[in-house]
């Protein structure tokens, strides 16, 4: 594994100013310990469907199975799934089972609870470090580098300054500028107005946490990664579909992350996802987190239920 400094220079640097600290770290993933193996997790933004956001849910389940492990231990895989809709208004409970402790790899499964139900369970596994003369990647695409592209608000605010831009519009993305979202996000390849009608289900997006996490504890950011994971991704399965139909009801079933390389999660990582197949009222997603440098730090897969209207339905 990569020294701290090191990653950081294979990563390209550009640390937040470090009394800007994160909020994944000071307040979304700061679990209240309750009891051994019991924790207690709040919310910060919660999207506009008052659901609660799925990458909060995978990220703090991930925290307290961190909790239960060595510090000589890290997360190589984890399988979720989302059994009920999570209320924002209370808490949830995270109970940690210590499935598995063994030499080289520890599993621990998570649940969790909101009114005396499971609304999300979880199986994290860890591994000590080992050595493998067996190494191969997929190559990172090429894209214009983070520093080049417009960031999610500037975006927004050049949409906003079209006087031509219709108020149905305008209203929908005064609401998006005004989520106090937790993550940075770069568009690659943004899409004219006549390329949104003949889209592949393919996106890419440079992403990094907002403030400064530090080199510290690669635990949390693989947690951070964890968050950052779920958002925008589903959506990818639409990209084909969006002018011919408006989301009804878009919901995670399960979700699964693998992880291969350290990384730092407050510096920019290239979001690479792509739709292999929808049908049946769900979306299958498939998608890759690159470091800089070209590394793949992460892998992940999601499905989701998916029912939509066509656009000019009144219902």
């Amino acid at each position: 594994m990569s020294s701290p400094q090191a990653l950081e220079d294979e990563q390209g640097g550009g640390d937040p100013p470090r009394d800007l600290r994160s909020v994944l770290v000071t307040s979304v993933l700061n679990l209240e310990l309750l009891d051994e193996d019991l924790f207690r997790g709040r919310h910060y933004w919660v999207p506009s469907n008052q659901r609660l956001f799925g990458g909060q849910i995978v990220g703090q389940a991930l925290v307290a199975a961190a909790k239960s492990v060595t510090e000589d231990v890290h997360v190589h895989s984890l399988h979720c799934y989302f059994v009920r809709k999570g209320d924002p208004k209370v808490p949830v409970l995270y109970q940690v089972e210590r499935t598995r402790t063994g030499v080289s790899f520890s599993v621990r499964s998570v649940k969790a609870v909101q009114h005396g139900r499971p609304i999300f369970i979880c199986q994290a596994s860890f591994q000590k470090a080992q050595p493998s003369p067996v190494q191969h990647q997929f190559s990172m695409p090429t894209v214009p580098p983070p520093e080049e592209l417009l960031g999610h608000e500037a975006l927004i605010n050049q949409y906003l300054r079209d006087p031509n831009l219709q108020e149905k519009y305008r209203v929908g993305l005064n609401r998006i500028a005004a989520r106090e979202v937790p993550i940075e996000i770069k568009l690659v390849n943004l899409p004219t107005l006549s390329q949104l009608q003949s889209m592949e289900p393919k996106q890419m997006f440079w992403v990094r946490a907002r403030g400064y996490i530090g080199e510290g504890d690669m635990k949390m950011h693989c947690c951070v990664a964890a968050y950052i994971s779920d958002y925008a991704f589903l959506g990818t399965a639409l990209l084909p579909h969006q002018l011919q139909h408006k989301v009804h009801f878009m919901v995670s079933l399960d979700h699964s992350m693998w992880f291969h390389a350290p990384f730092r999660a407050d510096h920019w990582m290239l979001y690479e996802c792509e739709s292999p197949w929808a049908g049946g009222s769900r979306g299958l997603v498939h998608g890759r987190l690159w470091r800089r440098d070209g590394v793949l730090a992460m892998s992940c897969a999601q499905e989701g239920v998916i029912r939509v209207k066509p656009r000019d339905s009144k219902l």
